[in-house]
């Protein structure tokens, strides 16, 4: 609610005295540009005068504060979600109440473009608000990431993923928990603990691939090693992981130790590309075919068949594209989180695969999961922000915020979602049940998952 001491001009809700100025300039601009596109926000904006703009909405969830001409710097130079990020990150551009309630418009504003007389109008406002603090050239943000080199090659994708990934283990078991499972974990009710969820995705994964003592698993992308470490002990599998981040294997053999199959689990830094002469019972591929790219997934899919001996099973869980055409680029995503990630709709991903000769068995999504996992991570991260701060710095911290609020909303809006997808490399019996209710929980599996749904009534899409 506003404070009493606003006024209103023109409809919209400004602060008396020297704050009249701003809101009232920008509001004029507003209604200007994108034929009154903006003027359906709904959520308040404040500027640094406390001169405020109104909602569209009677009780607006949330409040944009922009805190100085820096925030208007970096806009006007990349007026996308580029400009708005860096804003973010810098802090000159700040959010007061529910951060995702602000994201949720951008889903509104996805065929919005601005004219170069919409730019030009909102370059002489900018001057008139702030002079030529509006028009210096900002600062660089240090977290954001340009690569370099062909895309998609080795040497550019072991850059692109290390920063991402090697930001700080401490970081990451801030926001993650205990699990360290950097992926869509699996509720049996909303009142699931994030390390039940992880646990039992865990065990869905092992049970779809119908592990068993003895069977050989890579997991390529293996993260922390969560995976091969349950594989190991709940199926007595022989674990083999792979990951690109030094820092990541690092830990994960650490990991590996301190659960006692050390003589079960190996950790390797490599690309999936480069192996070479090995065949496996099992693969598993669990938050990594987001950095393949959309030309690469049928390389992939043929080196994940190489790999596979005849009759073994093949399980992708990842992140597909439900809504909309591909960002444009560049975007805030893949510039400060997942440099040169690409997301695509599951369709690409099942053609690559039977081109490649991988009989599909079963697509799962995970939708509702998803949201329940980031909605988490959140929460995680807002109670322990200080301490995340001190482990990879203010930039960081903000932009972990904003992206996995921002990835929540797109899971809950239906925009976004993540299958695991099984598949069987032919050539042999695969021992998979003829009932599909017996795929998982079978007396090879190691234990039951429960396969009721959450309850996600409460969720949009």
């Amino acid at each position: 609610m506003l404070q009493q001491r606003d006024v209103e001009v023109s409809g919209t809700a400004v602060g008396a005295g020297p704050g009249i100025g701003i809101a009232a300039t920008v509001q004029g601009v507003l209604d200007q540009v994108a034929r009154g596109a903006f003027r359906q926000r709904p959520f308040a904006v404040r500027f640094w005068d406390d001169s405020v703009l109104a909602a569209a909405v009677p009780e607006p969830a949330a409040t944009v504060v922009v805190r100085s001409p820096l925030a208007l710097s970096y806009v006007l130079r990349s007026p996308d979600e580029l400009g708005l990020g860096r804003a973010w990150i810098s802090g000159a551009l700040d959010v007061e109440g529910d951060l995702a309630a602000a994201l949720r418009w951008r889903s509104d504003l996805r065929t919005v473009s601005l004219s170069a007389l919409d730019r030009l109008r909102a370059v002489v406002s900018a001057f008139r608000v702030a002079g030529t603090d509006a028009l210096r050239r900002p600062p660089a943000v240090q977290a954001e990431a340009v690569p370099r080199g062909r895309r998609h090659s080795l040497d550019r994708d072991r850059t692109a993923v290390r920063h991402h990934y090697e930001v700080s283990s401490a970081f990451y078991r801030l926001i993650l928990g205990p699990s360290m499972a950097y992926s869509c974990a699996y509720f049996d009710s909303p009142d699931d603990s994030l390390e039940q969820a992880q646990r039992r995705k865990f065990e869905l994964i092992c049970q779809k691939l119908r592990l068993k003592s003895g069977d050989r698993l890579l997991d390529v992308g293996c993260g922390w090693g969560g995976l091969i470490i349950h594989a190991a002990v709940e199926h007595g599998a022989i674990a083999v992981g792979v990951t690109v981040s030094p820092a990541q294997a690092e830990v994960a053999l650490e990991r590996v130790q301190r659960a006692g199959v050390g003589d079960r689990c190996t950790v390797h830094v490599a690309d999936y590309r480069e192996l070479d002469d090995e065949r496996f019972d099992a693969i598993a591929s669990v938050g990594m075919y987001e950095h393949v790219g959309r030309e690469e997934l049928g390389r992939y899919a043929r080196k994940i068949r190489s790999l596979l001996r005849p009759g073994g099973l093949f399980l992708n869980h990842g992140i597909a594209r439900l809504a909309g055409a591909p960002d444009r680029e560049p975007t805030f995503i893949g510039r400060f989180v997942f440099p040169d990630g690409e997301l695509h709709p599951i369709a690409d991903l099942l053609a690559a695969m039977h081109e490649a000769g991988l009989e599909l068995r079963d697509v799962e999504s995970l939708r509702e999961h998803y949201a329940l996992t980031l909605r988490r991570w959140v929460k995680n991260l807002e109670s322990a922000r200080a301490a995340a701060i001190r482990a990879a710095g203010p930039e960081r911290e903000r932009i972990w915020r904003l992206y996995m609020v921002g990835a929540a909303t797109a899971f809950e809006l239906g925009e976004l979602s993540v299958f695991q997808t099984l598949a069987v490399r032919g050539g042999a019996r695969h021992g998979l049940p003829l009932n599909r209710t017996c795929l998982i929980g079978g007396e090879r599996g190691g234990g039951s998952v429960p396969r009721s749904q959450p309850d996600v009534s409460h969720l949009a899409g």
